[in-house]
């Protein structure tokens, strides 16, 4: 196995497998309700349903960048705002979210290994060294999702 195909099969279980700290991603966003999602039960806090925003957003970006676009994140396409909270809504983007990380998986797939190494465009650092902030990122989220479930 490629180092490629083992960081694509690390970001697969952050998100929705069998994930060697717990449960993945998805399995924590199990059951969580539109309402839920929505809520801000802790002051400050960005709602679940924008942290999963958050992480598509990131996801499109390292794919992005893979592919050599040099990309900055505004502000407003880094939290994207929630519009509307229906039920239909939650469901859109639970659907963007895993398009995106699945683009994203495919992308890491099919890279070759020896790109690993190639600083990410406009930005002082590697791929490699990217791909793994990204599973990290997903699952520092993770765990925030699984806070906020649990104050909902």
């Amino acid at each position: 196995m490629s180092e490629t195909a083992r960081i694509a099969d690390q970001l697969r279980r952050a998100f929705a497998g069998k994930a060697w700290h717990g449960d993945s991603l998805f399995q924590i966003l199990d059951g969580v309700t539109a309402a839920q999602a929505a809520a801000h039960p802790i002051k400050n806090a960005h709602s679940i349903w924008e942290l999963v925003l958050h992480i598509a957003a990131w996801d499109g970006a390292v794919r992005r960048r893979l592919a050599g676009e040099a990309l900055a994140l505004s502000k407003r396409r880094n939290f994207p705002p929630v519009k509307d909270t229906s039920k239909t809504a939650w469901r859109q983007t639970i659907e963007h979210a895993r398009r995106a990380h699945d683009e994203l998986v495919a992308a890491v797939a099919s890279l070759p290994a020896s790109r690993l190494a190639d600083r990410v465009p406009g930005k002082g650092h590697d791929i490699y060294y990217m791909l793994h902030g990204v599973v990290q990122h997903e699952l520092y989220h993770a765990g925030q999702i699984a806070l906020m479930k649990k104050a909902c």
